[in-house]
């Protein structure tokens, strides 16, 4: 910044003149963020119990939420983060995050090769998934094509949140087409398209989201292939891919492995990889606000820089990290892993017996086609059918339009229960769809 001296009566900018910011006018013609209806829809369950009783049973399948459906982060692991807390006191911690949590979440969780070049300098602690990723859009605006108003590509079914978080912060987001008898899996085919599509309307590709195990539909990618849409994105010109692992350990098989994906690209191609993960699924955590991002240093310094002035995480959600970390994350998350992994084994075997048509891959979700009774009932849609169910026979689930169109007549099942309690909830959703009145 230029020193200009300038009497004290005059205004002055905190900045000199050629690093103000332009003047834009979209902020008057946004259109206006809707609040989430995910808060909202037990709202449906209080009306079921008004006329059934208030001790009537009720069926959430509509969170995705193993701090209240199943035990959530063990005893254990909060008292011993709450003595940390206690030992580290109250004062500011840094913006990245402790050296502690950064160390153990790069060398004790993700065991990160060194090979890579990357460690702890390249982990950003965050309040939360949404925080962390606020904070990778803003870096994508910034440190890719440097302008606001290009496109993040999600797929056709995005979570709620994709499409209204980056939006708010500058991003318009362009859903990429999809099939359903393919679960909406991107094709590198669809990513051509995408990204052409963007540029005929004067945009470039900030972004690209790759999500695996998926919210909404719970499809899961083999590593294999999320690396090569990856490689497509970056080939197409897409400034960064971030890849969504929040799910990631909450599967039948093996958690996501980083240094796979590292380890497949060049480290210019590496720098413009961004990867989500924490606790607030695999720990059932969601209201402690612990996950962090692992990326480039110039993103990580980035964030930390921006952060220092906005959104420090607390130290008790990395304290919670550091614990569940160092004693080994395998066993630190069974109490959430083990049920909904049961879970879905009871949901998979329903469906098949029922032979309903449904997505069904890991994660908390199966996304179910409820196309006929739609149209039998003839509704508009997966939201007044959900609410119609909720309503008269107590289960919740997430209508698919709440997503997107392309899933209109679709519901996300959520099955982050005791495989018992999954087993009631489904055979009463069955029973609902063939008996709404």
């Amino acid at each position: 910044m230029t020193s200009v001296n300038l009497p004290e009566s005059q205004p002055q900018y905190a900045v000199s003149d050629e690093h103000l910011i332009d003047i834009a006018t979209h902020p008057s013609r946004m259109e206006a963020i809707p609040p989430s209806r995910m808060f909202t829809i037990k709202k449906s369950l209080q009306k079921y119990r008004s006329h059934a009783g208030a001790d009537a049973p009720i069926y959430d399948a509509s969170q995705g939420d193993g701090g209240e459906s199943l035990p959530g982060v063990p005893r254990a692991i909060l008292e011993r983060a709450a003595q940390m807390q206690i030992e580290a006191g109250t004062g500011y911690d840094a913006p990245a995050g402790t050296e502690r949590f950064r160390k153990t979440t790069a060398e004790q969780y993700w065991k990160i090769d060194p090979a890579t070049g990357w460690g702890a300098n390249n982990v950003v602690a965050v309040q939360g998934g949404r925080d962390g990723l606020q904070k990778a859009y803003e870096a994508m605006i910034h440190l890719g094509h440097g302008r606001v108003g290009d496109v993040l590509i999600t797929s056709a079914v995005p979570w709620i949140s994709y499409n209204w978080g980056p939006y708010a912060m500058g991003l318009n987001v362009l859903r990429a087409p999809g099939d359903s008898n393919a679960a909406w899996v991107y094709t590198e085919d669809a990513l051509v398209e995408a990204v052409k599509y963007a540029k005929k309307s004067g945009r470039l590709p900030a972004g690209i989201l790759i999500t695996s195990p998926d919210n909404p539909t719970g499809r899961t990618l083999d590593i294999e292939i999320q690396i090569a849409l990856a490689k497509k994105a970056l080939e197409l010109g897409v400034s960064y891919v971030l890849f969504d692992w929040i799910y990631h350990y909450v599967t039948q098989g093996q958690p996501q492995d980083i240094n796979v994906v590292l380890n497949a690209f060049e480290p210019a191609e590496r720098d413009r990889l961004i990867f989500l993960d924490g606790l607030t699924k695999s720990l059932g955590a969601s209201n402690i606000r612990s996950c962090h991002l692992v990326a480039s240093k110039q993103v990580c310094d980035f964030i930390t820089s921006r952060a220092s002035h906005a959104v420090i995480t607390s130290f008790f959600s990395q304290a919670i990290a550091i614990v569940a970390y160092e004693m080994g994350f395998i066993e630190a998350c069974k109490s959430i892993v083990e049920p909904t992994n049961a879970s879905r084994q009871v949901l998979r075997k329903f469906i098949a017996d029922k032979q309903l048509k449904a997505i069904m891959g890991d994660g908390y979700y199966g996304f179910i086609d409820v196309t006929e009774w739609i149209e039998k009932k003839g509704l508009a849609d997966s939201a007044e059918l959900g609410q119609k169910i909720a309503e008269q026979f107590g289960v919740a689930v997430v209508p698919g339009i709440f997503f997107s169109d392309a899933a209109k007549n679709w519901v996300r099942f959520s099955y982050a229960l005791p495989p018992e309690r999954t087993a009631t909830a489904i055979s009463r959703f069955y029973e609902g769809l063939n008996g709404l009145e």
